[in-house]
């Protein structure tokens, strides 16, 4: 039986590690963290005793601890194996704390490889918990917790419900927001590029064609015009031909953020897609830790690497490297990432993982490969009618390829020219002019930002460090958040003229190209742009790019022991809460509304702003120039428009709906634009809501009427229950049937294509007992219940959940709540809601008049 129970974090790398060890050990998984702050309506810290956590153990870990106690309870000894970062130093601790063991005692092993030599290696140099880097950790929980509770709820009151903010996600939600509005100011100013092909003779007699460019770019058609003409009749000379030597050193081997980068670049994989295949790599003992900022790597590795590239390409290609990381806080990992056993080039059937495999074993081997070395010719070519002007060609040519015969780093500059081979030229030689072309090209705007770009942003502004990364990115583009997506967006297209000299004549045409074409690149929402100004406006020291790097350094500072952590957060939490509250007190919620000017036809106002569901919408009329009871007009924004640019002609476009596609079976079939966004309806009870890739504005009849089939085939009963039908569809959240008013989610153990009637009327029956415990109270007629939630009753008020107050310091109970009245319930609403229940005037119509005189006149 074994005497010691060894504990890591999942249990893919339990089974790998348990091979490697004898019978002394049994190895099990944490599965990730066991211990977590508080939710729920609780802060999760006592920032009045030392900002101590209140850590618990989900309910989804239950089962998990006990299996953990009653294997401990079985041995001698409990090791400890979580990863070698500060969260894996954590888990370690609160593994300690939940175990019942002495974290000053118990043994704790880490490794930067899934490697028989690398775990005896560990099992036979055991150490201690790291207290300063569980404290780094828990400092960086800890604040983020405060951070983030705090920010969001002022963004519930101030801006609208569900909206988050963090420390480090609404930093990077700015840089976003920030690159955006650089491109939307971006003046792209007009330039012409000349390009001249000359005819030559090269080494092998035959007659060839070289380009070479003018150095300087021509401000506009009439001077490009004037240079071609000054070309009219000239003679070409070489006038000058440098030769000079290149080497290019191969880049160091991965850190977390440059494999997050190649793998976007090379392979198209997004940030959180590349972390968990390289996870899966890991486990399986193919590659080293993958969560680092050092690119160091061991002796051992780097014997290992020389001896296959000899192997494989011989000695000429070997020349050993060592690299030092340039960022003094790399306190994540010891290793770069790189593979376990470098003769290892086929590790996985899986494609994803074998590709991001070879990217990582191409990397390594690289890193230690001798320089490429390249001749680079500078050849300049003077113009007899035109002295001031030249053009130059530029070739290259490898000598010897050295790493690149392996390996070459991508770059997010993907319009480079690649220079290729010159023929033999010499100072004195005439050359023959094909012909020269002047091209009208036009000044760019920066490019937006890719996942991959915004890590090396983040990396290079010390935001955030390698395991943080992937779950920002990920946070931000949720889709209950709405600050920023990932899409594709097709260009538009423009007109550039070209000016084209042969044979002594010049020829003026017109082409077309299609410009702002973009793929796969994160776009800020208009939520996104105005929680951004908010914070800003309000918290500039939390938005400051410099002042978020430097509380990263002070997390490295408690990770080596030099300042105390509840010192550090008290320092920032003290000034910062005094910054919320008197936000709270003094800020006006805030709308993004926009007044773009008047609509021609009713002379009213036209503006744009965000509407209580978080989308932005377009407004005819407001409330003094409406009629009793008249509601203002509201139409959508166009796709790949936004509230800050949008003119009154393309939000006036924006009321073209609701229009009429056509009939089917004798009713209409008509796209109009609601509160969930743009949708075809089908007599009177069938909406069809449009895919995200189809244009309300441009759809046809038979696209409608191809999605309007598919929905009615959908939408056809699936069988019945108590006499009524139910049907099977599919929604955001997954698969469900639609039973009368009750939507049932359908669990991942049912086919939803093949269940059974028999399954579908359990899976409504327990829907309804289910809904029958929901209630403590409903009234129905105010909007507001008070229901069981997954952490205690709560208060719904129309869309609104709102928290019950505690009780003698304890969270309200069920049971208390039952003995609430409406009128207690009204008091708590009022509490979180002030003036919600006031009754609200309606404004006299008399006020009117102006705007009726601005439609006459815009009329007249």
């Amino acid at each position: 039986m074994a005497k010691k129970l060894l504990i890591v974090e999942s249990p893919a790398k339990a089974k790998t590690i348990e091979k490697y060890l004898g019978g002394d050990f049994i190895v099990k998984s944490s599965f990730g963290h066991i211990r977590d702050l508080e939710k729920g309506n609780d802060l999760g810290v006592d920032v009045n005793n030392g900002y101590t956590p209140n850590y618990v153990v989900p309910s989804d870990k239950y089962k998990t601890v006990k299996e953990l106690k009653e294997n401990a309870a079985k041995v001698e000894e409990v090791w400890l194996a979580t990863d070698e970062d500060r969260e894996g130093e954590a888990i370690s601790w609160h593994l300690c704390q939940v175990l019942g063991l002495d974290e000053r005692t118990t043994k704790r092993i880490v490794f930067h490889e899934i490697t028989k030599p690398a775990i005896q290696k560990a099992v036979q140099n055991p150490r201690l918990l790291d207290l300063n880097v569980v404290n780094a950790q828990q400092a960086r929980r800890v604040l983020d917790r405060l951070v983030g509770w705090e920010l969001s709820g002022l963004l519930w009151k101030k801006v609208k419900g569900q909206l988050s903010a963090g420390r480090v996600q609404s930093v990077a939600v700015k840089l976003i927001v920030e690159r955006e509005r650089e491109i939307q100011t971006f003046n792209t100013e007009p330039f012409f590029r000349v390009v001249a092909n000359f005819l030559t003779k090269n080494a092998q007699e035959k007659i060839v064609s070289f380009k070479a460019e003018s150095p300087q770019r021509i401000e506009n058609e009439q001077n490009a015009q004037s240079f071609l003409q000054k070309c009219i009749g000239a003679t070409y000379k070489v006038s000058n031909v440098e030769v000079k030597p290149l080497r290019r050193k191969p880049a160091p081997p991965f850190t977390t953020s440059t494999l997050q980068q190649e793998a976007s670049r090379k392979l198209g994989y997004a940030v959180s897609r590349t972390m968990k295949i390289a996870q899966r790599l890991y486990e399986s003992g193919h590659i080293t830790y993958m969560r680092t900022d050092s690119v160091n790597m061991s002796e051992t590795a780097i014997q290992a690497v020389g001896d296959e590239i000899v192997k494989q390409y011989g000695a000429k290609y070997h020349q050993m490297r060592r690299y030092k990381t340039k960022n003094e806080s790399a306190q994540e990992a010891h290793e770069a990432i790189r593979p376990t056993y470098f003769e290892n080039q086929q590790v996985s059937q899986d494609r994803d993982e074998q590709r991001l495999y070879e990217l990582i074993w191409k990397r390594t081997m690289a890193c230690q490969m001798a320089d490429a070395e390249l001749e680079k010719t500078v050849v300049d070519i003077s113009i007899s009618t035109n002295t001031s002007a030249k053009l130059v060609a530029e070739g290259e040519v490898i000598k010897f390829d050295g790493f690149l015969k392996v390996y070459l780093e991508s770059s997010d500059d993907d319009d480079e020219d690649e220079q290729g081979m010159l023929p033999p030229l010499a100072v004195g030689q005439t050359l023959n002019l094909s012909d020269m072309t002047a091209t009208e090209r036009y000044t760019r705007p920066p490019a937006r930002y890719s996942e991959a770009g915004l890590v090396k942003k983040m990396e290079e502004l010390g935001i955030g460090r390698p395991s943080t990364y992937a779950p920002t990115i990920s946070k931000i583009m949720e889709d209950n958040r709405g600050y920023v997506t990932k899409e594709s967006r097709e260009g538009v297209e423009r007109n550039f003229r070209v000016l084209v000299l042969k044979n002594n004549e010049i020829k003026a045409t017109t082409s077309k190209e299609v410009t702002g074409t973009t793929k796969n690149v994160l776009y800020p929402s208009d939520m996104g742009m105005i929680v951004t100004d908010f914070l800003g406006d309000h918290f500039q020291k939390v938005m400051d790019y410099g002042f978020t790097a430097g509380i990263e350094a002070r997390f490295d500072d408690i990770a080596e022991g030099k300042i105390d952590w509840s010192n550090m957060i008290d320092s920032f939490y003290k000034p910062f809460h005094e910054d919320v509250e008197k936000t709270l007190a003094d800020a006006d919620r805030v709308s993004g509304e926009r007044i773009l000017g008047l609509d021609p036809e009713t002379g009213r106002t036209v503006l744009v702003r965000i509407s209580k569901l978080g989308k932005p919408v377009i407004q005819i009329g407001t409330g003094v120039e409406l009629e009793e009871n008249e509601k203002p007009r509201y139409a959508n924004l166009k796709v790949g428009k936004n509230l800050e640019t949008v003119s009154l002609l393309e939000a006036l476009e924006s009321f073209a709906l609701p229009r009429v596609l056509g009939e089917y079976k004798d009713l209409e079939m008509i796209v109009s634009a609601g509160r969930f966004g743009p949708y075809i309806k089908y007599g009177e009870s069938t909406f069809v809501n449009l895919p995200k890739t189809d244009d309300p504005y441009e759809i046809s009849y038979e696209r409608g009427l191809e999605l309007l089939q598919a929905k009615l085939e959908a939408d056809k009963p699936a069988g019945e229950y108590q006499n009524i039908p139910y049907t099977l569809g599919k929604g955001r959240f997954g698969p469900f049937i639609k039973w009368g008013d009750l939507f049932i989610n359908i669990p991942v153990r049912y086919s939803p294509d093949n269940i059974t009637q028999a399954q579908a009327i359990e899976l409504i029956e327990a829907k309804i007992e289910k809904e029958g415990n929901r209630y403590i109270h409903l009234w129905e007629s105010e909007k507001i219940s008070v229901e069981n939630g997954r952490w205690g009753p709560y208060i719904r008020f129309g869309k609104n959940n709102i928290k019950l107050p505690k009780i003698d310091g304890a969270n309200m109970t069920a049971d208390y709540a039952r003995g609430l009245t409406l009128e207690d319930v009204k008091k708590i609403i009022e509490v979180e809601m002030p003036g919600v229940f006031d009754k609200k005037e309606k404004k006299p119509a008399a006020k009117k008049a102006a705007p009726a005189k601005k439609a006459a006149a815009a009329k007249k």
